[in-house]
């Protein structure tokens, strides 16, 4: 697969030292894009949810923490986080973890086919600060706690089947998962500063219930090859998974990931990275990093959860910065896509597309109070690209 650098937000530097200085010298001539100059448009004034968007996009508030859902009897949880969207006949369900703790869980809304709420109800209760997570191929949400030998929780969007504890993916402060189905394994970041990317390899894929934790491991040199070898005690106790294999990796604290054509994209918090791994030729490498950028002001900071869209766009939300929504394109073209007034103590978290693709739902996880009670859950909808 062909390498993206993803850099034309800013002028940039040449060198690039922890690989080789190779890195972005296929990017360096590439003509600086300007705030706003991504495919959609510049941002126009704030809307009545005080969100910037490009013209043809509008928001709506779907939910509030504290307050019933549409006209639901259902409350919204606090602390909104990660989130996905699974279809569900002709409407859709957007699922939402809590980051709180303890008592955290994930809630969920149901949509009919016009996009108006029909339902809300809990799908998973008595966990611990479930920040984001990832969907299965068989329509599960995998809610992660980030706490120190947190777990992974198997659930079921509909609130059907009671959620499973999936011990077998291991006990670390888990922050994101992603499902590669041709594999047949699902990743995993760790949010620590010295965290490590795994994947978890089921005995049988579609049941979580059994399989082998990996750990990514670097390659020597400046190859920027990689491989995996087994975590010899998952459970993470008495020594952490992240320190009981020789050579593993160490990423500054992931966050996102996300899993299309035959990579894996995740973001580390601590560097403001995104990460690229290149699962066909077994490497892994850079694709965005706001230090090397020279010139101007980095257009992405924060990074935190990511999704991608099905022209391939990816859309990366800010903790911190200030308050975007950030595509990166497949011509490496990085821009705000949206942004939120108002709410600089608050982050935006749950990104995630409508199955037909024409809504973008996420939240803000504190809101303008700056508090876990304020969380505010939106969807935007407009002509997005195909």
């Amino acid at each position: 697969m062909e390498r993206r650098s993803f850099l034309r937000g800013a002028v940039i530097g040449t060198s690039a030292a922890a690989f080789g200085g190779t890195l972005w010298q296929g990017a360096a001539a590439a003509a600086p894009a300007q705030p706003g100059s991504g495919p959609y448009g510049a941002l126009g004034a704030a809307d009545a949810n005080g969100v910037q968007l490009p013209t043809g996009f509008t928001s709506r508030v779907i939910a509030r923490s504290g307050q019933q859902v549409g006209t639901t009897s259902y409350t919204w949880h606090s602390a909104p986080d990660g989130g996905a969207c699974f279809a569900d006949g002709s409407g859709w369900i957007y699922v939402s973890n809590s980051e709180i703790n303890p008592s955290g869980g994930a809630s969920a809304v149901r949509f009919s086919s016009t996009g108006a709420i029909t339902g809300a109800y809990r799908i998973l209760s008595g966990t611990r600060q479930n920040c984001a997570g990832g969907r299965t191929p068989w329509n599960t949400w995998l809610s992660c706690e980030e706490v120190s030998l947190g777990y992974v929780y198997e659930t079921d969007p509909w609130g059907v089947t009671p959620a499973v504890r999936r011990s077998a993916m291991g006990r670390f402060k888990h922050e994101a998962a992603a499902a590669d189905p041709v594999r047949k394994v699902v990743y995993l970041t760790e949010d620590e500063t010295n965290g490590c990317l795994y994947r978890f390899v089921p005995t049988t894929w579609g049941d979580l219930s059994s399989g082998t934790l990996q750990v990514l491991v670097a390659g020597s040199g400046t190859s920027r090859s990689y491989s995996w070898a087994n975590v010899p005690d998952p459970d993470g106790s008495p020594t952490a998974t992240r320190s009981q294999v020789s050579g593993a990796k160490k990423f500054n604290g992931g966050e996102g990931c996300h899993y299309a054509n035959d990579t894996v994209w995740f973001t580390t918090k601590g560097d403001n990275r995104l990460w690229q791994l290149n699962l066909t030729s077994g490497t892994y490498e850079l694709a965005y990093d706001d230090s090397l950028v020279v010139g101007g002001s980095a257009p992405l900071t924060g990074v935190d959860n990511v999704t991608g869209s099905s022209s391939g766009d990816l859309f990366i939300a800010e903790d911190g910065g200030n308050m975007e929504i950030c595509l990166i394109t497949p011509d490496d073209v990085v821009a705000p896509f949206l942004r939120i007034n108002g709410q600089s103590g608050s982050e935006i978290t749950g990104p995630a597309f409508s199955p037909d693709g024409r809504r973008l739902y996420f939240s803000s996880q504190r809101g303008s109070s700056g508090s876990s009670s304020g969380g505010i859950t939106y969807e935007v909808t407009g002509p997005f690209r195909a």
